[in-house]
């Protein structure tokens, strides 16, 4: 098996920056949700863009977990959005 290839039904993140993903949660969940996902210091005490960006950049696991929080909210948004197109 290919360990490059990625799974076919995972979108792709490409042109998504990391502060992108941190801002866009953070306006549409709020700090509070995002640290019941994914329980990190940065998203739980003073939370800031910076500060996420600082610990996300140095922690693998973290990160992927905030990509995966925003892959399931871009999904959501998606089937919300295409459910009110059909009426």
């Amino acid at each position: 098996m290919d360990a490059t290839k990625k799974p076919a039904s995972r979108p792709s993140l490409n042109g998504i920056t990391l502060e992108m993903i941190v801002t866009q949660l953070s306006e549409r969940l709020g700090w509070d949700t995002m640290a019941a996902a994914v329980p990190v210091r940065c998203f739980t005490h003073d939370p800031s863009i910076k500060s996420s960006l600082k610990f996300l950049r140095r922690t693998p696991w973290a990160r992927k977990k905030v990509e995966e929080l925003y892959l399931q909210q871009a999904q959501a948004l998606l089937k919300s959005d295409s459910s009110r197109g059909d009426s």
